[in-house]
């Protein structure tokens, strides 16, 4: 849930100092109206954000043994 919140401070952080990237490149296409642009990144960003929850769901998985599936062990 955090990498959200890392992506969205990426279009403050990249306006007030310009630096290049995907925030900045997502500001400047919101201004100039770029609509297939703002839709680009947002597609790259969702999709990260779907990979990284993915990610996460399989770590902890593996990590804990209490998510793990498998047979009934009181049964």
């Amino acid at each position: 849930m955090t990498f959200g919140v890392l992506l969205s401070g990426a279009v403050i952080v990249e306006t007030v100092f310009a630096y290049p990237g995907l925030g900045l490149l997502l500001y400047e296409g919101i201004l100039a109206l770029d609509f297939p642009l703002v839709q680009g990144v947002f597609l790259l960003l969702v999709f990260s954000m779907i990979l990284a929850n993915i990610a996460a769901d399989i770590t902890q998985g593996r990590l804990d043994p209490r998510l793990r599936g498998g047979q009934d062990q009181n049964a």
